[in-house]
């Protein structure tokens, strides 16, 4: 079970690593946004995994505050894209 971990474990950090060009090639602050969120939630899942595979406690405890700041950032942009939204029709 644990190599299983392991494996998907390493199987979501390939898919950070992809994750990473296309955020340096976004074309839009809504893509690299996007890509933000993937990486809080696949680095909440890698953290999970780990913590299961025998890292301690501390590992959820770790992913649980990048899954919180992950949700804070995605609501934080779009409060102020929805803003900016507001201001330009005005």
């Amino acid at each position: 079970m644990i190599a299983l971990s392991l494996a998907v474990a390493l199987f979501l950090l390939a898919n950070l690593v992809v994750a990473l060009v296309a955020a340096a090639r976004g074309p839009t602050p809504a893509d690299r946004m996007l890509m933000a969120l993937l990486f809080g939630t696949t680095g909440t899942a890698v953290l999970v995994l780990l913590a299961g595979a025998g890292g301690g406690a501390a590992l959820v405890d770790v992913a649980l505050v990048l899954a919180l700041l992950a949700a804070i950032g995605g609501i934080a942009f779009a409060k102020r894209a929805w803003h900016t939204e507001e201001e330009s029709r005005d």
